[in-house]
This record gives structure tokens, C-alpha cells and sequence, in this order.
């Protein structure tokens, strides 16, 4: 069984807990929003003390200060799901990563983790027009038929619907990344104050590098088609395939800090490792937000 992991945020925004932004309307928070005179009602606890003893020596007469607060306000969570062909490759008996059952276990877990939190989570893929409110998908299906360049469509729609997403809410963006998203959408996202965290969910042997397979003749299955056809590649292909994957990781993620996500990589579809993955982004974050403090 998973367990949901805290939402934390990168950054300390006013008033933002791990989890839980802050409302701009006053309430039962825990960051000092203001003062006020004391009114009837009012809770004592709330008394400012020192306040009231300047104002009431000012005026000579007994005045009391009551502290106002910030309510708080649970975590707002988007997930966008690439669903192309290519994200549902090697399903069982196969022995390499089931993309298709990584990818839902990774949503999945996103969902009870903002749930956890009492949080909203928004849901978009490209079978969508519109980002859509997880408890209002009841039946729609899951199909990993979206066509080429689709993870661009979610994250366009997401942009245009910014208003069911405020400042500091976080989108979990879940692909294998391997057609690249232009840098624009990301900067789009980054403009609207967005908590990005791409979800990278790739097989460890065939797609972070290759293995050393040259000089055989190689079963690859077309995500499309589904038609297998034998390739054969010299050992010094295999090499510079392994070298061009290795370096294609590197890179995508040395774009994602340039762009100051934080992403997660996924390249086991077993429970537990995917969800130690998302808990250790947690608590690198709060580690993060304590050296700010």
C-alpha cells in the first residue's frame, strides 16, 4: 500500500505552510495578518498585549488590540498525463519498465496525496477540452492513444483556464519526455507562479541508456502499430546510443533546474519505489525551505 507524501512547496511564499497555502481572507491561520481593536466576541487568546498597553496609554483609556490572521487554505493540484503510445510500451510478462502502470501509479499517488491535504486536484491530458476536476471523470477512459506533440495540449489548455489554479498551486506534469516540450510552454507555466514538478518516467535500460547489445538482432515492438520488427545494430552503435540516451537525461534535467523544477524520476513501476521517490522530493524540499528560513 502507498502512502501519500507532504506537498511541499519549493519556495516559502507569505503565509505558505508545508502543504497548505495561505487565503487572503482573514481566519483560524497561523500567520499574523494584521491588528485590529478588540471587538466584542473576540477570542482573549488574541489580544496583542504589548499594543493594547501603547494604545491605551496614549489615550489614557483601557483599549485592547486583537491580532488578525491569515486563514489557510488547502493545497490546489494539477496532474497532466502524456498520453501517447509511447508512455504504454512493455506491459507484462515483459521484464522492462511498464510505463503505462508507472505513469497511473504516479498519479495515483498524486491524488491521495492531495486528498490527504484536503486539497483539489485538476486533471488534464489531451483527450480533454478543458482541465477537468478529478471528481467529476467518472468514466472517462484512459486510453494511451494520444497522437505525437499531444503533451503540448494539456499544458496550453492549463495556461488558459489559470483560473482554477492560484499562485503556489502545484502541477505534476507525467511523461517519459522524450519528444521534447518547446520552452515556451514551460516558461508559461513558470509565468502563472506555479509550483512545476515534471514527473519523469523512463525505462532505466533502454531509454537512460542502451545496453550492450551490438552484434544481435533486436525484437522492437512499434507503441504504435504494435508490429515487431528485428533491428541490428553494431557494438559501436549500441555505444553511441547508450552515450546519446545518457546525455538526452542529463540534459532534460539540467533544463528542469535551469527552470527551477524539481523533478522526480520514475523508472520502476513497483508501489514502494515510486512512492520513496515522491517522499524523498518532499523532504528534499523541506530541507531546502529550512536552509532558506
Amino acid at each position: 500500500m502507498i502512502t501519500p507524501f507532504p506537498l511541499v512547496p519549493r519556495r516559502r511564499f507569505a503565509g505558505v505552510h508545508f502543504g497548505r497555502r495561505r487565503s487572503s481572507r482573514r481566519g483560524d491561520g497561523d500567520e499574523i495578518a494584521g491588528t485590529r481593536q478588540y471587538r466584542p466576541g473576540d477570542i482573549t487568546a488574541h489580544i496583542h498585549w504589548p499594543a493594547s498597553a501603547r494604545l491605551s496609554a496614549a489615550r489614557g483609556t483601557d483599549e485592547f488590540v486583537v491580532r488578525e490572521f491569515f486563514a489557510e487554505q488547502a493545497p490546489r493540484v494539477a496532474v497532466v498525463l502524456d498520453r501517447r503510445p509511447g508512455m504504454a510500451v512493455n506491459g507484462p510478462p515483459s521484464p522492462w519498465l511498464d510505463k503505462r502502470a508507472a505513469a497511473e501509479t504516479a498519479v495515483r499517488l498524486i491524488r491521495i496525496s492531495a486528498a490527504a491535504e484536503h486539497g483539489d486536484l485538476i486533471y488534464a491530458d489531451a483527450s480533454l477540452r478543458r482541465p477537468t476536476p478529478w471528481r467529476q471523470l467518472r468514466g472517462h477512459e484512459a486510453r494511451f492513444d494520444a497522437p505525437q506533440g499531444s503533451l503540448r495540449l494539456p499544458i496550453e489548455r492549463l495556461c488558459r483556464f489559470a483560473s482554477l489554479l492560484p499562485p503556489g498551486s502545484f502541477v505534476f506534469v507525467v511523461s517519459d519526455f522524450l519528444e521534447p516540450v518547446p520552452a515556451r510552454d514551460w516558461l508559461r507555466l513558470r509565468a502563472h507562479r506555479w509550483d512545476v514538478t515534471p514527473v519523469v518516467v523512463q525505462d532505466p535500460v533502454w531509454e537512460q541508456s542502451f545496453p550492450a547489445v551490438g552484434g544481435v538482432a533486436l525484437p522492437l515492438t512499434d507503441p504504435v502499430t504494435h508490429r515487431i520488427e528485428d533491428v541490428w545494430l553494431t557494438p559501436r552503435e549500441a555505444r553511441d546510443r547508450a552515450g546519446s540516451n545518457e546525455r538526452r537525461l542529463g540534459d532534460l534535467l539540467a533544463r528542469f533546474r535551469k527552470l527551477a523544477f524539481d523533478p522526480v524520476l520514475v523508472d520502476s513501476s513497483d508501489e514502494q519505489e515510486i512512492s520513496a521517490r515522491f517522499h524523498s522530493w518532499a523532504l528534499r524540499r523541506r530541507r531546502l525551505l529550512r536552509l532558506s528560513a
